[in-house]
C-alpha cells in the first residue's frame, strides 16, 4: 500500500493480517474466503488493490481476476483507479499493460502474473486456473453466479483465495445478505468453539438501534474516521440525506437497505412525523396495554398518558422476544405507576392468551364495569379495537399527541396495513409486513386510559366522600 502511495490505515492492517495469515503446518494460507463488509469512503479500493498488486508483484504465473457491478464498471475502475494509481506510484515500470477489449491485463515484468478483470456472468472465470478472485461491489449481485464460476477455477490452486467487498445492499442483494448473515454465523461458531474456519470474515455496521446521528454510531461503524474522513463530512452527508435517511444508513452505516413499504391511506404516516417530541413525557395518568406479534415472537408494552398541556403522550414501554417477560414486567409497571388501566384485547387477537395469566397474577377483571378500580384490567372487545383505531388516527391528524420517535414503534406506524371492519377499519397483523404489536399497544393504551379515565376519577372521588 506505501508502494501505491497509501499510508495503511490500522482497519486495513488488521483485515491483512488476518486474511493473509499463514498455516504452519501446511505453507498455505489459512483463509480460502475472505469477506469485507464496510460502509463507503473507507479504503476499501485501495486496499483490494494493493492486494491484488501484491500478488502479481510477489508470486509466479498468477492469475487474478476483479469483477464489480458490471464488465463496463470493472473495466472503468480497472483503467481509471487501478492503473492510474500504479502509474503514478513507484511501482510504475514494472508491468506492461494490455488493453485490448475483453483481453485487458497487468502484466508484472519480472513473475508474469497478471491482473484482468471479468464479467458478471456464468462464464466468468473459465478458462486458465485462478490464483485469486475478487467480486468487488457485491451488493450488486443478486444471485451466486460469480462465485460459482470462481469457485472450481480454484480447486487445484493451494494458495487460491476468493475474496468479496462491499457496503450494504437492498432487500435485493440476495448474494451479500446471504454471505453476510454466513459471515456472522461463522464468528459466532468460532466464539463458542475456538475453531477457526477456513472463511475470514470482517463487518463494521451499526444495528437498527444505534442512532444515526450520533457521533458515536459513527464511531463504531467507520473505521476511517479520523483518518481519511471527518465528522463534518458525515454531518453534511446526514444533512444531504435528510429527505432518504435510509439511503444514508446503506452509504455510511452498512445497513441493509429495505423497500419503504406502501402507505395505507388509513394510517396517517405524515401526522405521526409530525408530532414526534423528544422531550415529551407522560403525565400522572397512565394507562398500558399489552400487544403480541402475529408470529408470537415478539409482544410489545405501549403507554399512553395525558401531559399537563391536555396533550396526549404515546410511548412504547418495551418489546422482547416471547410472551413469557410480560406479566412480570406489567405486575412491576403497575408497582411503580398506579396507572389507571391495564389494557389488552380479545376476541382472537395475539395477546388474548394473556388474560388468564393477567388474573392469576392479581390484575382482575372488575367486577363491576361502571366502577373500576385503578389498576383493573381492561379487555377490548372488536367493536372497542376499531373504536380505538379510529380514535388514535384523529388523534394524530388534529395533533392532539406527541411521541418520542422510538424506532420500533414508528416502524410499526409506517409499515401497518388495515382491513375493512364494517364500513369502519381496524388494524391488520396478518397483511403488515412488520410487527405492528408496537402501534396496537399505543392505540389499546390510548383508548382504555381515555374510556376508563373518568370513571376511575369518579370511583376515587365517590371513595374519598363517603
Amino acid at each position: 500500500m506505501e508502494a501505491l502511495g497509501y499510508s495503511p490505515m490500522p482497519w486495513q492492517k488488521y483485515v491483512l493480517d488476518v486474511a493473509l495469515e499463514i498455516d504452519p503446518n501446511t505453507g498455505t494460507f489459512v483463509h480460502r474466503e475472505v469477506g469485507l463488509s464496510v460502509s463507503r469512503q473507507q479504503g476499501k479500493t485501495q486496499q483490494i488493490l494493493a492486494l491484488m498488486v501484491h500478488r502479481i508483484a510477489a508470486w509466479q504465473r498468477q492469475n487474478v481476476v476483479y469483477a464489480a457491478q458490471t464488465r463496463g464498471m470493472a473495466r472503468t475502475r480497472w483503467e481509471d483507479e487501478f492503473l492510474l494509481t500504479m502509474d503514478a506510484s513507484r511501482l510504475a515500470g514494472r508491468y506492461r499493460v494490455r488493453k485490448t477489449n475483453g483481453h485487458e491485463a497487468i502484466i508484472w515484468g519480472k513473475t508474469r502474473s497478471k491482473l484482468g478483470i471479468t464479467a458478471n456472468t456464468e462464464k466468468a472465470g473459465h478458462g486458465p486456473a485462478l490464483d485469486l478472485g475478487v467480486i468487488d461491489e457485491a451488493f450488486a449481485h443478486e444471485d451466486d453466479r460469480l462465485e460459482q464460476a470462481f469457485s472450481p477455477a480454484m480447486l487445484t490452486k493451494p494458495m487460491a483465495q476468493l475474496w468479496w467487498a462491499s457496503a450494504g445492499g437492498t432487500d435485493r442483494s440476495v448474494w451479500l445478505n446471504k454471505k453476510r448473515a454466513q459471515g456472522r454465523a461463522f464468528i459466532e461458531q468460532m466464539w463458542a468453539t475456538g475453531e477457526f474456519p477456513s472463511v475470514a470474515y470482517f463487518e463494521w455496521y451499526a444495528p437498527e438501534d444505534m442512532p444515526r446521528d450520533d457521533p458515536e454510531t459513527w464511531r463504531f461503524c467507520l473505521p476511517a474516521l479520523g483518518y481519511t474522513v471527518t465528522e463534518d463530512t458525515i454531518r453534511s452527508e446526514l444533512d444531504k440525506m435528510a429527505g432518504d435517511p435510509s439511503a444514508f444508513d446503506r452509504a455510511y452505516l452498512n445497513r441493509t437497505r429495505k423497500a419503504a413499504p406502501p402507505s395505507d391511506p388509513n394510517i396517517p404516516r405524515d401526522a405521526w412525523a409530525r408530532i414526534a417530541e423528544g422531550a415529551s413525557r407522560p403525565g400522572s395518568d397512565v394507562a398500558f396495554a399489552v400487544d403480541v406479534a402475529q408470529d408470537r415472537k415478539h409482544a410489545s408494552i405501549g403507554v399512553a398518558a395525558l401531559r399537563p398541556d391536555g396533550l396526549l403522550h404515546l410511548e412504547l414501554v418495551d418489546r422482547r422476544p416471547g410472551t413469557d417477560w410480560v406479566i412480570p414486567a406489567v405486575t412491576r409497571l403497575r408497582e411503580l405507576w398506579d396507572p389507571v388501566t391495564v389494557a389488552v384485547a380479545s376476541s382472537g387477537a395475539p395477546a388474548a392468551s394473556l388474560i388468564d395469566d393477567f388474573v392469576s397474577a392479581g390484575i382482575e377483571v372488575p367486577k363491576n364495569p361502571e366502577r373500576p378500580a385503578r389498576g383493573d384490567l381492561t379487555i377490548l372487545r372488536v367493536h372497542d379495537v376499531t373504536e380505538a383505531c379510529g380514535q388514535l388516527a384523529d388523534a394524530l391528524i388534529q395533533g392532539r399527541a406527541r411521541h418520542i420517535d422510538q424506532r420500533e414503534l414508528t416502524a410499526a406506524v409506517n409499515g401497518a396495513r388495515t382491513r375493512r371492519q364494517g364500513d369502519a377499519w381496524t388494524l391488520d397483523r396478518t397483511n403488515s409486513p412488520v410487527d405492528i404489536a408496537p402501534l396496537c399497544a399505543v392505540t389499546f393504551a390510548r383508548w382504555a386510559l381515555m374510556t376508563r379515565l373518568p370513571l376511575v376519577q369518579e370511583y376515587d372521588l365517590t371513595a374519598s366522600i363517603f
